[in-house]
């Protein structure tokens, strides 16, 4: 696994890129971070999945810029899938949709490992958080990944929903429902390219809607759910 820093990284590639946002009722954010990457050049398409919004989402989302596709509600998982699907890009970037004073350098540097080095077929973003954010990583991500997938231990931000990667690399892997298709991805990349494909980008600080416990617990059962379903494929020992 590389670690990236934008700073340090020039971009050569051309291929197509396109940004996908997953969204959820998030009308309260999802315009102004489609508005600051529509601006990047570097950005071909940004998409918003509207995941059944009730409050106006796909409307905002449009409004700011962004192409809307929309998605049945069956949760994040099949969220990302439906953008991978409708994305036109070769190099395909995906960030929450709930952030706040949303940076467009998560975007860059998401994408300079992947623009610099034609190896790395997948980026994770690692960031600070601030505040109580981060139980569900703490509580359930992390220890699954010591007790059965320590080859991933590197990976900081093992829940990031800010990742980025050749379509290449994502089209033949199966999405995991709901919110364990973010660990259940990094599982599956490293098994189908190996850590020696993969990089990981500094983001710096992200802050975003903290959700209450009972939330909590179905995104934590839903990463276990995951974890597990793979650990049979995954021996302690790799």
């Amino acid at each position: 696994m590389i670690a990236a820093s934008t700073a340090k990284v020039k971009m050569v590639c051309v291929d197509l890129v396109s940004v996908c946002l997953p969204a959820r009722n998030e009308a309260a954010t999802v315009g102004t971070i489609v508005e600051r990457i529509v601006a990047l050049d570097v950005v071909d398409e940004v998409m918003v999945v509207d995941d059944a919004s009730t409050d106006g989402t796909a409307r905002v989302a449009e409004a700011a810029g962004a192409t809307v596709v929309p998605c049945d509600g069956a949760g994040k998982g099949a969220a990302l899938w439906t953008g991978l699907q409708a994305a036109k890009g070769d190099l395909l970037v995906f960030c929450d949709a709930d952030l706040v004073d949303f940076n467009p350098a998560f975007v860059l540097g998401l994408l300079a490992p992947l623009q610099a080095d034609a190896r790395i077929g997948f980026v994770k973003g690692r960031y600070e958080r601030l505040g109580e954010a981060g139980r569900v990583t703490e509580l359930v991500a992390r220890p699954v990944i010591d007790l059965l997938f320590p080859h991933l231990g590197g990976f900081a931000q093992p829940l990031a929903g800010e990742f980025a990667a050749r379509r290449e690399v994502l089209e033949p892997l199966t999405f995991a429902s709901g919110y364990g298709v973010d660990i259940a991805l990094l599982i599956d990349v490293v098994a189908a390219i190996g850590l020696e494909r993969t990089a990981q980008a500094d983001l710096g600080v992200k802050r975003h809607r903290n959700r209450p416990l009972a939330e909590l617990r179905v995104q934590a059962r839903e990463v276990l759910h995951a974890a597990l379903s793979r650990a049979a494929d995954w021996p302690a020992s790799a």
